[in-house]
């Protein structure tokens, strides 16, 4: 766990990233692979809150692997009720005793002690501290929510940032069935149900379970595909149907393309680029363990000629992530103001690009999952602007706190027949 926390800090590689590769051969139980998962992401969630904390004990700032241990310490003791304080301590402690000399750990523990004896008052004037210390965001990103959304619904989405997500497992039903899948996993004790809310596309389920998704049943038979419903919103967006020619422009890891191959019941074509290469390798793995056959995965290119024309075409850009901050739980601290303006300028000469490719009478689906404006419609308007051959149909936009699923932003055009 140190060691994770400590990679993240030198390296700058994404959380999920450096999460699955420490625990993906792990012989670890459940339960424990389940805590290692609650005590990284929590350190990062709450990095804010527990420096804040940290610094009501520190004369100064520490250096990086006591200001690891230190948080590590610091969120058992005040955001992790199952863990006792004493267990904090003393299990803290033992890292550091490990990790480096016995006066790092005498620090250590002095530390801890201290603010375990304090606890009460600590978490009190917690509080009352600015909404970025309290909520652990961003004070750039709290003062651009509170200009559009207000202060109640800004305190509702940072609460639901700082909330761990729920899982949700799409229903691969190429393979399956809802209710097979539902039957297989309640006999092997895994709490499970069909998840609430308005209708998906495709059958949708809510799995309380504290292993991996690779380790539940039925994975690698491929009859589920771990997804949030919101990804769904520019799938039911795009309408396709069986046997058309679709493109799916920003591909990978291929949680849409399959949802897209599985509504055409495998039957037309569909290509999914990616920038990546390496991404794109998932796209093959995912589509091989669902059974998808009716995917051509390739490494996005300019393409202006008519072979190339598609009857639906989604372009799902990279964003600023704003709406998954309680998945993404490093990308507040990873994201800065000037790239909004960045971000939104890239996304339009994408969606441009990837416009040329939409046949005409065709439809295109605009996608993020941010909840900032510029990326959404403001691209959008500028987009329709410099392309009349295009008209806005519709656009969806998902709110966490009042929505119940990730933040979401998804608009279908359709370019005119001639």
């Amino acid at each position: 766990m140190f060691d994770l926390l400590c990679k993240w800090e030198r390296r700058g590689n994404a959380a999920d990233d450096l999460l699955h590769a420490a625990l993906q051969n792990s012989a670890m139980p459940a339960r424990d692979r389940a805590l290692v998962t609650e005590l990284f992401y929590g350190c990062l969630r709450q990095r804010a809150s527990l420096d804040w904390l940290m610094a009501q004990k520190m004369e100064r700032p520490p250096k990086p692997d006591i200001a690891a241990l230190a948080r590590l310490g610091l969120y058992q003791l005040f955001f992790l009720d199952r863990v006792p304080a004493h267990a904090a301590v003393n299990t803290t402690v033992e890292l550091a005793k490990r990790a480096s000399s016995g006066r790092l750990a005498g620090f250590v523990n002095a530390l801890l002690r201290n603010a375990q004896r304090d606890r009460p008052a600590l978490a009190a004037a917690l509080q009352r501290q600015p909404l970025a210390v309290r909520y652990s965001h961003p004070e750039w990103l709290i003062t651009r929510w509170l200009a559009r959304y207000g202060e109640t619904d800004t305190r509702a989405l940072l609460e639901w940032n700082n909330r761990p997500p729920k899982t949700f497992a799409r229903v691969n039903t190429l393979r399956t069935s809802a209710d097979a899948l539902l039957a297989k996993w309640r006999a092997a004790s895994i709490d499970a149900e069909l998840a609430k809310g308005a209708p998906h596309p495709v059958p949708m389920i809510e799995v309380r379970a504290a292993d991996s998704a690779e380790r539940l049943p039925r994975f690698a038979e491929g009859e589920f595909y771990i997804q949030d419903p919101s990804t769904l919103l520019a799938v039911e967006l795009l309408g396709v149907q069986p046997g058309e020619r679709v493109l799916d422009a920003c591909a990978a890891p291929g949680g849409k393309t399959t949802s897209l191959a599985q509504l055409m019941q495998d039957r037309g074509e569909i290509v999914a680029e990616d920038s990546s290469l390496e991404r794109l390798k998932q796209v093959v793995a995912n589509c091989a363990r669902l059974g998808v056959t009716c995917v051509t995965v390739q490494q996005a290119r300019a393409a202006h000629s008519a072979e190339t024309w598609f009857d639906r075409v989604l372009v799902d850009v990279p964003c600023s992530n704003t709406g998954v901050l309680r998945r993404r739980v490093d990308a507040r601290w990873r994201l800065c103001s000037e790239d909004i303006a960045r971000l939104a300028s890239e996304q339009l000469a994408l969606l441009q690009k990837v416009a040329r490719r939409v046949k005409r009478g065709g439809t295109l689906v605009y996608s993020t999952c941010s909840l900032e404006p510029e990326e959404n419609r403001g691209v959008l308007e500028a987009f329709v602007k410099a392309e009349p051959e295009f008209t806005l149909d519709r656009c969806v936009e998902v709110f966490p706190p009042r929505d119940g699923i990730d933040g979401a932003f998804a608009a279908r055009l359709f370019r005119s027949a001639s």
